[in-house]
């Protein structure tokens, strides 16, 4: 089946919600169009000039990246700048960019916990809390014949889901239910002006108050009442919390040197700085941000982590993070290179599941400005 880049993205949002982004990230289509047939897919952590010539040469027609390739407003857009070249070349080849950036590092699973599976860690914890949505109780009342159909329609668009292993939750309770149709009222049953005595059934569900406004619609649209009869309570003591980051345990005790060369090897690097003042401490609690996430490093210690992993740590906050008595590991931003073969492997998922005639790949294209000689 052929799809296009919205059907594509909404399926990817979907996954990494647009919501779920950090505030002033922007995330989203960068440029060209969504609504337009697509045969390639190309999936990148940066869009340089580099890529964009792979792109053109492999026939790509939407590249997904972790990085915004517009971070900052352009004032001008003329073709002697490589940077806005690279615009005009995409605009010119008719390829649309599209980004996921911390909307891929908070969501779970994504970047962060693909981090710690690499590294045999089980997480357990993020790093700081960025987002809490509260729950809504949904109190409906209904006929007792239209009760299966309005579970199965609220369990559609995700109502009654209570964590990542429960579904289709809900509590069920019988009553009468009585009233009038007056004035212009045609109802569903019964007749105008007269009571009206109906077994009813009162259903409750739980739901994110994220899916609020597309629950009300859905019930309207399904219930078979002219005014149907409904009530919805936030929940107080039960929240969805997503984070930065992500905290776990070794299954064992090692030596932060043993450590630090498992990252260097897990993660294929030449090299990476260790920053410490105790080389031969045991370790077992770790934390990892990947990108640059030193400013999160207290959040680190508040989460009892033994050793911090992030990318692009200052010099001056080096110092603190000695003081702090925080071993950090710094294997650079470019370790976020994994994004590329988690999210096409997630593709290719998705493609077989909706029979999908799309092809997806991983940029070839080394961008990490770095090397260590």
């Amino acid at each position: 089946m052929s799809i296009t880049g919205y059907e594509f993205i909404q399926r990817l949002e979907s996954y990494c919600p647009l919501y779920l982004a950090e505030k002033g990230d922007p995330v989203g289509l960068h440029i060209g169009t969504l609504n337009k047939p697509v045969k390639n897919i190309m999936m990148t952590l940066d869009v340089r000039p580099a890529v964009v010539k792979e792109a053109i040469e492999k026939k790509v027609d939407l590249i997904i990246a972790k990085h915004p390739p517009i971070f900052r407003p352009i004032k001008r857009l003329t073709t002697d700048d490589f940077q806005t070249q690279m615009y005009a070349d995409l605009i010119k080849n008719d390829i649309a960019v599209y980004a996921a950036h911390t909307n891929m590092d908070i969501v779970s699973p994504g970047l962060n916990d693909w981090f710690l599976e690499k590294l045999d860690i089980i997480p357990d914890d993020f790093v700081t809390k960025t987002h809490s949505f509260n729950y809504k109780k949904l109190v409906v009342f209904t006929p007792r014949s239209h009760s299966g159909l309005i579970r199965e329609q609220m369990a559609k668009i995700g109502v009654g889901q209570i964590g990542p292993d429960y579904s289709d939750c809900s509590y069920t309770s019988s009553g009468t239910g009585r009233f009038k149709p007056i004035n212009g009222a045609t109802p569903y049953i019964g007749e105008k002006d007269n009571i009206e005595v109906v077994e009813e059934d009162r259903i409750e569900f739980l739901f994110s108050e994220l899916i609020e406004k597309e629950v009300i619609q859905s019930l309207i649209k399904v219930h078979p009442y002219e005014e149907p009869a409904f009530d919805i309570f936030t929940v107080e003591n039960l929240k969805d919390e997503y984070g930065l980051g992500r905290v776990g345990d070794l299954k064992e005790p090692m030596s932060l040197m043993d450590f630090t060369k498992k990252v260097k090897t897990v993660f294929h690097l030449d090299g990476l700085r260790l920053i410490t003042d105790t080389k031969d401490k045991e370790v077992k609690r770790i934390a990892i941000c990947g990108g640059s996430g030193e400013k999160f490093y207290k959040d680190a210690l508040k989460k009892k982590a033994d050793v911090y992993i992030t990318g692009d740590v200052y010099y001056h906050t080096a110092h603190d993070m000695i003081e702090e008595k925080l071993s950090v590991i710094d294997p650079g931003h470019y370790i976020e290179e994994l994004c590329k073969e988690k999210f096409v492997e997630l593709f290719n998922t998705w493609k077989k599941e909706n029979n999908w005639d799309v092809s997806f790949m991983i940029s070839e294209t080394n961008t990490n400005p770095f090397e260590f000689i």
